[in-house]
């Protein structure tokens, strides 16, 4: 069955529907030998070039989807190719045929953490997509307590370069000495759009980690540099947050480090299970917890303040404390005294 030729490309990882309308415009697209005009139709056998170069399509790709979690080091850019020679993120991915890894979003080279990639560019374009006003939440260390003047103006509202910008929610977890740490959460992914917003109220990041994307929440059992494939209930409510249809998902590669994903999407619980555990003893499974919306309660346990600390992500029943009521704590109600005779 033929298919429009943006809507191909698009699906193979070559860019959105648009920025392809925009290279067919352009004449940079050919089909069987001519050049592609919109509107033109193909099927996978058909002999498409980009720029010349010969497009692979894979027959089975419109019919399934794969996604992947990555936990992304500080240090590696989200290119597929770097003029510096610096690490990629897809350097460390599992090789494919006939399709190619989509990163669903970005992070520069200095955050690091959650990094979805799949291979539907259907999927990663709707998530990427402002209109789909998916959450995210990072995690970040700042260097001096901010004022309360300053919090009340990230979460209002801050005009920066490229337009008013803002977190939906900011939760302190605490720290030491000059260094604090927060959970913010907004609906964006401008270019360094959190550390920007800090650095409007005078204070600079030093530390930042994304922790969750959507439904997906990083695994915090799951090593800087390591990937983890999606199963098939995960995927199937990825796509279902950005109004898609299901597919079945390929044939899943395994895990160098023989990881698998045990991970309940609603309500946001998740364990993870190493398939190598020496006995069952010896593999602690932490047990799924039902979470209750808009409810948050403080937390007792500090968070790691040294800089080669890895950030701990909560599992599903995070403990989160509102801005809010760090600002206008509650009073201790009034215990009147009684004599005994």
């Amino acid at each position: 069955m033929s298919e429009k030729l943006q809507k191909v490309l698009a699906r193979a990882g070559l860019g959105s529907r648009r920025a392809l309308e925009q290279k067919i415009l352009e004449g940079r697209i050919s089909v069987n030998g001519q050049t592609a005009t919109l509107g033109d139709r193909v099927t996978t056998s058909d002999v498409i070039k980009v720029d010349g170069s010969l497009i692979s399509l894979n027959p089975e790709a419109g019919n399934t989807r794969r996604v992947l979690i990555y936990n992304k080091p500080e240090g590696e850019v989200c290119t597929r190719s770097d003029p510096e020679g610096r690490s990629t993120v897809f350097e460390h991915l599992p090789p494919l045929s006939g399709e190619r890894w989509i990163a669903i979003g970005r992070l520069d080279i200095n955050t690091s953490g959650l990094l979805l990639f799949t291979t539907d560019g259907e999927l990663a374009n709707r998530l990427m997509h402002p209109s789909t006003q998916i959450q995210r939440e990072y995690a970040v260390r700042v260097q001096g307590a901010p004022s309360d003047g300053a919090l009340t103006n990230l979460l209002n509202g801050v005009l920066l370069e490229d337009g008013m910008a803002k977190f939906d929610e900011i939760i302190a977890r605490g720290g030491a000495g000059v260094n604090q740490w927060f959970h913010v959460q907004l609906r964006e992914g401008r270019n360094r759009e959190v550390r920007r917003l800090w650095e409007s109220q005078g204070l600079q990041v030093s530390r930042l980690k994304r922790v969750r994307y959507g439904n997906v929440h990083l695994p915090f059992q799951l090593k800087t540099g390591q990937w983890l494939e999606m199963e098939q209930k995960e995927i199937s409510a990825l796509a279902k947050l950005v109004g898609m249809k299901t597919k079945p998902v390929s044939i899943r590669t395994q895990n160098t480090e023989n990881v698998l994903l045990d991970k309940v999407v609603k309500p946001q619980a998740r364990r993870l299970v190493k398939t190598q555990a020496k006995s069952k003893s010896e593999a602690k499974v932490p047990a799924k917890t039902q979470a209750k919306p808009h409810t948050r309660t403080a937390t007792k346990t500090p968070v790691k303040t040294p800089d080669n600390a890895q950030v701990k992500t909560p599992d599903n029943a995070q403990v989160k404390t509102q801005v809010k009521a760090r600002l206008h704590p509650a009073k201790k109600a009034h215990q009147p005294r009684t004599r005994t005779r």
